[in-house]
């Protein structure tokens, strides 16, 4: 039997569980690439979202207003399916902008 801080542990953990059950299939979704792909354009990223057959996606971020190139890329992802892809490459552009602060 837990006592009261064990089910109040066990409550936060499986309200957690749930929520990040939530978050992940919300973003791992067309319409979360998409609340992605605005929340990076509001901070002046264009994406770039390429299929390669089967091989998988690859999405690139690019500094708005500049000539999209691979030389210009700021976040760049290599997935098997989209939303990963542009999870990872929006990851890569913010971890380029922390370094350079």
């Amino acid at each position: 039997m837990l006592d009261r801080r064990g089910q109040l542990l066990r409550a936060a953990v499986g309200f957690a569980d749930r929520a990040l059950h939530g978050l992940r299939t919300w973003l791992n979704s067309w319409t979360g690439i998409g609340h992605v792909a605005v929340g990076m354009a509001r901070q002046g990223y264009d994406l770039q979202l390429t299929r390669y057959d089967e091989r998988g996606w690859r999405a690139t971020f690019y500094v708005t207003g500049m000539e999209h190139s691979p030389t210009s890329a700021t976040g760049t992802g290599w997935e098997r399916t989209p939303w990963h892809a542009v999870q990872r490459a929006a990851w890569e552009a913010v971890k380029t902008v922390v370094t350079l602060e």
